[in-house]
């Protein structure tokens, strides 16, 4: 899922996550300093706009072009997502493509021309094209479905060839198709009749890889023999326990994968060439969340998920040793891509306090040089807020780890209204990171708790199942439990809490409200489901197998029905007492329009005071800036309103 940017870096990346694992891993790189070494600063804080705050600039998707001199990557400098270059030595970007109503993504770029791909929909209805640009700037659909969906997954080894998936023969399964690089011509590589999620075709193309989905915390990796057209599943187990595709090794052609089996945390293990036999490589007290291999295997890089924040460690694969990376400002690092010719790393760095910017690390010169300068020239970024973890034990003991942004004007002689914000999934994890509407919030003094409830990722196996066949109620009480651990705060006004979620995490605002109705003062729900039955059944059909596995996650609408309704806000919608935001996008594929007009209608039977905000041009999520602006200053208004009833009708310049 494409959000307003806290959706998308923080509260969570989808409602579901659809499998299909064929982009670069995003890899981030130092670990948290604990909050004890944080100290807090205590100064006046200059307040912004949310026009001021949009002057930053997101930039993500990076890839070296074909003669390693440029970089190009997926930028919103115009208001919208386009692809853009810019040297590896520095200088000023150039926008190459010019799209003014939908987003385009960078997805790939030819590594022996200047030719490049992207993907682009239509209005957010996730019904995306592959296109290929050439350098005279002429763009071709190589997709042209009438209906269906498409994804680029990857060049072949010997770049000849790339990869597309798409559902034109049966919108419930991703059939793999190889392209000419020259021609583009096409022929069917793989038949997935099973729906499950493909994740890589062998360097010698003799086999396609896929992850199966039995459950969101149970899964198994089938490979498929082009020349015998069969199917095998390559990790049968005994319990639930997760494996997926992680990389394919380019040399060796070993598949490396990720897994909990018979551990707590998720680990790196690879398929014996010559046994078969699963192998340990790589693991650590968290979870390892990706690693991949450079173009001929001569480094690994691999992520671990630290406590909200990533870890990065660099292998020189033939060495057999680990490798430092930069010394950069306190942060993360993400979205890391190596040149094709193995001697330059190209990676977004970004702090809570900093917006994400393009650098290129040269693997010999151990030299950094960062590209772009995205931060919103009017900010000052000692003005916003550092996030601290924090803990606090849940009505059954649980402890529940969190985001905490504390506004520097907050005090205990004046004390400030504070929001729980509830991340999507179900699954995901509030990770750090610089996020435009969190600052905003905090820069107009809201304490803000991002949670990370029960069934998060990101903290083992055991927390991420804790969630199954739950929804509605444990993870929603350590939502509820929250809002205490606000008022405890020395700083927060206890009787001013609000909440605020996106997809999944929208679910958890209106079940809030539903079932806790004195919990919180007010709420903002984004695209969150208000009736799982019509969610359920409505889900995207290119999602294949994975449908099943989020029946066994919240609920099989067919076999359960009393019991989604039970959890499901809509059926309840009577309980609903204090005042409510809801944002939707009116081409949604996730969540559709109906869950938001109805429990609005719903909630103004009631007399509470309901509005509501629809974005024509949107889908799960916000791609455009002016509809950034827009959602973000109408949560701040609905908040100050409700939150700060004494000082709403003199907002601060």
């Amino acid at each position: 899922m494409t959000a307003w940017k806290p959706l998308r870096r923080i509260l969570a990346v989808t409602l579901f996550l659809p499998l299909l694992a064929v982009a670069a891993p995003p890899a981030p790189a130092s670990k948290p300093a604990p909050a004890a070494a944080r100290k807090p600063v205590q100064r006046p804080s200059r307040q912004y706009t949310m026009e001021q705050f949009m002057g930053t600039t997101e930039v993500t998707d990076p890839v070296f072009a074909s003669d390693e001199k440029r970089v190009l990557f997926s930028s919103n400098a115009t208001g919208i997502y386009n692809v853009a270059s810019v040297p590896v030595a520095g200088g000023k970007p150039t926008a190459l493509t010019h799209s003014k109503t939908d987003s385009v993504r960078l997805v790939g770029a030819f590594p022996r021309d200047n030719r490049f791909l992207f993907e682009r929909d239509q209005g957010g209805n996730e019904q995306t094209h592959v296109f290929v640009r050439t350098p005279d700037g002429k763009e071709q659909d190589l997709t042209p479905l009438k209906k269906g969906v498409a994804h680029f997954i990857g060049f072949s080894q010997d770049e000849s060839a790339f990869y597309v998936v798409t559902n034109e023969r049966d919108e419930g399964a991703m059939d793999v198709y190889r392209h000419d690089a020259k021609t583009y011509a096409r022929t069917l590589l793989f038949q997935n009749d099973k729906g499950f999620a493909v994740a890589g075709v062998a360097p010698d193309e003799t086999w396609v890889v896929m992850n199966e989905s039995l459950t969101t915390s149970d899964g198994n990796v089938w490979r498929y023999d082009v020349a015998t057209k069969t199917l095998k599943n390559l990790t049968p187990h005994q319990g639930a326990a997760s494996y997926r595709v992680a990389d394919i090794d380019p040399v060796s052609g070993e598949l490396y994968l990720l897994t909990d089996d018979g551990s707590e945390f998720t680990r790196v293990v690879r398929q014996s060439k010559e046994t078969g036999k699963l192998e340990e490589v790589e693991k650590a007290d968290w979870d390892i969340f990706a690693t991949t291999f450079s173009r001929t295997g001569a480094w690994r890089v691999t992520a671990l998920n630290v406590d909200g924040g990533t870890e990065v460690r660099l292998h020189d694969v033939k060495a057999g040793t680990q490798v430092a990376l930069p010394q950069l400002p306190e942060g993360v690092v993400s979205d890391l891509v190596f040149a094709r010719g193995e001697k330059r790393l190209a990676f977004l760095h970004e702090g809570d306090r900093s917006s994400p910017n393009l650098y290129v690390y040269d693997l010999t010169t151990k030299k950094a040089t960062r590209l772009t300068n995205t931060m919103g020239k009017a900010l000052d970024s000692e003005d916003l807020v550092e996030s601290q973890v924090v803990r606090f034990k849940s009505f059954d003991g649980l402890e529940i780890p969190n985001l905490l942004f504390k506004p520097h004007q907050a005090t205990a002689g004046k004390k400030a209204p504070a929001l729980v914000w509830v991340h999507g999934g179900p699954g995901s994890q509030t990770r750090k990171g610089y996020v435009n509407f969190i600052q905003y919030l905090v820069n107009r003094g809201y304490v803000v708790l991002g949670i990370n409830n029960r069934g998060s990722t990101g903290y083992g196996k055991a927390f991420h199942k804790a969630d199954d066949q739950k929804h509605g109620k444990e993870p929603l009480l350590d939502v509820v439990e929250a809002r205490k651990y606000l008022a405890s705060l020395p700083y927060v006004d206890g009787s001013r809490v609000g909440i605020i979620g996106g997809s999944y995490g929208g679910y958890m605002v209106l079940a809030a409200l539903t079932f806790h109705p004195d919990s919180f003062e007010a709420g903002v729900d984004a695209f969150g489901i208000s009736n799982w039955l019509r969610t359920l059944k409505g889900m995207p059909p290119e999602w294949g197998a994975f449908r099943q596995a989020m029946f066994q996650e919240v609920g099989d609408p067919e076999k359960q029905e009393a019991m989604l309704k039970e959890i499901s806000p809509l059926f309840h919608a009577e309980r609903i007492k204090k005042p409510l935001l809801v944002i939707q996008g009116a081409n949604d594929p996730r969540v559709p329009q109906a869950e938001s007009d109805e429990i609005v209608a719903a909630v103004k039977k009631n007399g509470v005071p309901v509005e509501y905000l629809l974005l024509p041009d949107e889908g799960h999520g916000f791609k455009k800036k002016k509809n950034e602006v827009l959602v973000n200053e109408r949560a701040l208004e609905f908040f100050d309103r409700y939150l700060k009833p004494a000082t709403a009708a003199t907002p601060t310049p």
